[in-house]
C-alpha cells in the first residue's frame, strides 16, 4: 500500500497522548495523536496476520508507524501456555515516531496466557479486550491463575472489555457450511474488525487481501469476510464501546513522495535486486533456511523476472560455497543466514577474502550462543563479523538502522563489495527484519551507478614485451584486483585458498610475500571510502550517545525525551563498522563521556576503547527484546549527571 505525504516536521517521538471529543451519532469520537496496540494470543490464533493487516491499513491511511512482532522461540509450544504466546505490537501516530512504543495503550488478549504474559507491560488505565470464552478453569490453571482475573478485582486499574469473541464469531458464521472448529479460526478477523472500527481504519485493503488469500476456498473467504464485518458491526452497536478513536495521518512527518509499509527483510530483498540492476549483474542467492533470515530467500525466489536466481542449499556451507562460485562466475553473489550460520560459513568467508571476490554475507542476528533464541533479537555478532575467521582476514561491515534503511544498507554493501572486490558483512537483526515502517520509494535517478567493468584482455607487460593477465594486479586507488570471468580467452588464472604471489596469483610460500599480501588486503579494507559520521549536537553537549544498527530508534527517542526535558546530549550513529569513519576518533575524543547502548555485552564499546583509547561506557541489554525509550532515557540521564 502506498500513500502521499508532504514536507517534514520533526516532533517528539514519545508525545503525550492528547484527546479531543466530538460527537459521531450516538457515540463519541476522541482524537488521539498516537496509539500503541498489542495483539496477543496462541501461535495458532493468527496474531501476526491480524497485526500485519491492521498495520497495512494504518499505512494506507497515512500514519507514521513502527511494529514489533514477537514470536515464541518454540516451534509449537503447547496451546494456552506462556511459552506459546505470540504477540504483535503496533505504534502509530500523526507525527514522526521511531519505536514500537514502550507500553501498549490497548491489549487484545485472546486467552489467559496472553493476558498473563503481557499485563506487566500495560500502564494503569490501559484498555484490555479479552476473549472471555477462553477463560475456562482449566485454561486459567494452566498459567497459574487461582481465580479468574476478570472477576477477582486484579484488573480494576484498567479499562476492561470482556468480549466473547469465539461465541460471537461462531454465531456470525452459523449460515456457512463450517464446523465449529473451522468457524472459531476466524475469531482473529472478528477482533480485527472490532479494532478497525475502534480506530477508524480503512477496510478495503483487508477485504481485498482475504479475497485473494482464500480465492481457491470461497467458503473460507466468505466466512472470514463475514467475521471481519461482524467485528466492525459489534463495535458500532455494543454499549461496551461507547467511544471510538481517530489518529490523523502524519501529513507533516515525511518528505514528499510515494510511501509504502515495508519490513526490514523485504527492504533488504528489494535493495539486493536494485543493486544487481544498478550493477547490470545477475543476482545469485545461495542460502540455507534459518530464522530470522529465511524471508529474504522466500522473497527473492519470487523475482526471477529481474534476473534473480535462488538456490536453497542442503546446509550453510553449501549455500556460501555456491554463492562464492557465482561471484567467480560474474554474479552479484549473496548468502543469507543468522549467527550460527555465520560460524559455519567462516572458512568460506576466509576463502573469499583470499580470492578477493565480491560477496555479500547477510547476517540477520538473533539471540545466541549456539541455537540460542531463534525468534528473539540481539546484536551480538559484531565481534564475530570483525574477527571470526582464521588468519588476518579483514571484512567490511555495514549495519542498517531501521527497517526501511535495510534497502540502502544492501545497496551500500553491494557498492563496497563490487568496487573493492571483497566479501562484505551486513549486520541486520530480528527486530529490524520483522519490524516495519513507512518507506519512501526512491526515484531511479537517486540510485548509485554500480556498473562493473570485467577485464577483457591482458593487463601487464613482462620485461620481454609479452602481454599477460595478472589476476592480482591492483587498481592503485582501491587496491581491488581485476575481475575476469572464467572462459574469457587469454585470461586463465589460478584460484584457491593457498597464499598468492603478488601480481601473478601463483601459489607462494615466501614469507616476505605473505607479509606483503596480508598488509595489502588490510590496507584495501582500511582505504574503503565511507562517509564521515554525522553528529547531532545542537547545544554543544558534554555527553555523546553512540550507537549502531537497530538501537537507532530507541536511542533517538530517548534523546528527544531528554532534550524536551531541557537536557543537553549529543547523538551519533554508525552505519560502517569496518572501516570506521575517518573522523570517528576525533568525534569520540571531543566529549567528556561517551555512552554506547548495545544489545550485547559491550562489543562496539570494546572496539572503540581499543582503537581510540576512549573510556566509553557500555549500557547493555541481552533479553531478546529491543531497548525501551524510557529505559534508555533514564540511563542516559544518569550518565549526564554522573
Amino acid at each position: 500500500m502506498t500513500s502521499q505525504v508532504s514536507s517534514p516536521a520533526e516532533q517528539a517521538d514519545e508525545a503525550v497522548v492528547g484527546e479531543q471529543r466530538k460527537p459521531a451519532g450516538t457515540k463519541d469520537v476522541r482524537r488521539l495523536d498516537r496509539v500503541i496496540i498489542r495483539f496477543a494470543g496462541d501461535s495458532g490464533d493468527g496474531m501476526q496476520l491480524t497485526g500485519d493487516r491492521f498495520t497495512s491499513e494504518t499505512a494506507t491511511f497515512g500514519n507514521d508507524l513502527s511494529t514489533l512482532p514477537n514470536f515464541p522461540a518454540e516451534i509449537r509450544a503447547p496451546a494456552g501456555t506462556l511459552p506459546g504466546v505470540s504477540s504483535f505490537q503496533l505504534h502509530f501516530a500523526d507525527h514522526d515516531i521511531l519505536t514500537p512504543g514502550d507500553a501498549p495503550n490497548v491489549l487484545v488478549a485472546m486467552n489467559p496466557a496472553a493476558l498473563k504474559a503481557n499485563i506487566a507491560d500495560l500502564p494503569r488505565g490501559a484498555e484490555i479486550i479479552v476473549n472471555t470464552d477462553e477463560f475456562t478453569k482449566r485454561a486459567m490453571q494452566k498459567v497459574g491463575y487461582p481465580a479468574s482475573p476478570l472477576e477477582d478485582g486484579s484488573l480494576d486499574g484498567y479499562s476492561l472489555h470482556p468480549v466473547p469473541l469465539t461465541t460471537l464469531t461462531v454465531e456470525a458464521l452459523k449460515e456457512f457450511d463450517l464446523s465449529r472448529k473451522e468457524a472459531e479460526r476466524s475469531k482473529n478477523m472478528f477482533a480485527l474488525g472490532l479494532l478497525s472500527w475502534m480506530y477508524h481504519r480503512p477496510t478495503a485493503g483487508t477485504e481485498r487481501f482475504l479475497k485473494t488469500k482464500f480465492a481457491r476456498k470461497p467458503e473460507i473467504m466468505k466466512a472470514n469476510l463475514a467475521a471481519f464485518h461482524a467485528g466492525w458491526n459489534f463495535g458500532e452497536t455494543t454499549e461496551d464501546f461507547a467511544v471510538s478513536y481517530e489518529v490523523a495521518p502524519a501529513a507533516t512527518a515525511f518528505p514528499t513522495g510515494t510511501y509504502r509499509n515495508i519490513s526490514g527483510n523485504l527492504a533488504l530483498s528489494y535493495g539486493l535486486i536494485t543493486a544487481s540492476r544498478q550493477a547490470d549483474l545477475p543476482l545469485f542467492l545461495g542460502s540455507y533456511p534459518i530464522t530470522p533470515a529465511s524471508d529474504i530467500l522466500h522473497e527473492l525466489s519470487r523475482h526471477k523476472n529481474f534476473g534473480v536466481r535462488t538456490f536453497q542449499a542442503e546446509d550453510e556451507i553449501a549455500g556460501i560455497g555456491a554463492a562464492l562460485g557465482a561471484a567467480f562466475g560474474g554474479s552479484l553473489a549473496v548468502t543469507t543466514t543468522s549467527g550460527p550460520g555465520v560460524a559455519l560459513k567462516s572458512e568460506t568467508i576466509g576463502l573469499a577474502v583470499s580470492l578477493e571476490l565480491p560477496l555479500l554475507v547477510i547476517d540477520i542476528q538473533r539471540g545466541g550462543p549456539s541455537t540460542g533464541l531463534p525468534t528473539k533479537t540481539e546484536q551480538a555478532d559484531l565481534l564475530q563479523a570483525m574477527f571470526g575467521r582464521n588468519g588476518e582476514a579483514p571484512v567490511p561491515i555495514v549495519a542498517p538502522k531501521t527497517p526501511g534503511d535495510c534497502f540502502d544498507a544492501a545497496v551500500e554493501a553491494a557498492r563496497i563489495a563490487l568496487a573493492y572486490r571483497t566479501p562484505v558483512m551486513l549486520l541486520s537483526d530480528g527486530y529490524l527484519a520483522n519490524g516495519s515502517e513507512p518507506w519512501r520509494i526512491p526515484d531511479i535517478d537517486e540510485l548509485p551507478d554500480l556498473t562493473v567493468q570485467f577485464t577483457q584482455g591482458p593487463n601487464h607487460t613482462l620485461d620481454d614485451g609479452t602481454e599477460v593477465f595478472w589476476p592480482y594486479k591492483r587498481d592503485p586507488q582501491t587496491l581491488a584486483r581485476p575481475w575476469a570471468i572464467p572462459g574469457t580467452p587469454g585470461l586463465e588464472h589460478r584460484i584457491g585458498g593457498i597464499e598468492k604471489q603478488d601480481g601473478t596469483g601463483n601459489i607462494s610460500y615466501d614469507p616476505a610475500n605473505h607479509d606483503f599480501m596480508v598488509r595489502t588486503r588490510q590496507a584495501k579494507i582500511d582505504g574503503i571510502d565511507v562517509p564521515d559520521i554525522e553528529v547531532d549536537d545542537p547545544h554543544e553537549a558534554h555527553t555523546l550517545v553512540l550507537g549502531w544498527g537497530s538501537t537507532y530508534g530507541p536511542i533517538t527517542a530517548a534523546v528527544r525525551r531528554l532534550r524536551a526535558a531541557g537536557e543537553s546530549i549529543a547523538q551519533a550513529h554508525l552505519r560502517h563498522l569496518n572501516p570506521f569513519p575517518r573522523n570517528l576518533g576525533t568525534v569520540v575524543k571531543r566529549y567528556d563521556k561517551v555512552v554506547i547502548p548495545e544489545m550485547n555485552l559491550g562489543q562496539l564499546a570494546t572496539l572503540i576503547r581499543a582503537k581510540y583509547l576512549v573510556d566509553a561506557h557500555s549500557y547493555n541489554q541481552v533479553n531478546g527484546m529491543p531497548f525501551k525509550a524510557e529505559q534508555l532515557a533514564t540511563a542516559l540521564k544518569e550518565a549526564i549527571d554522573g
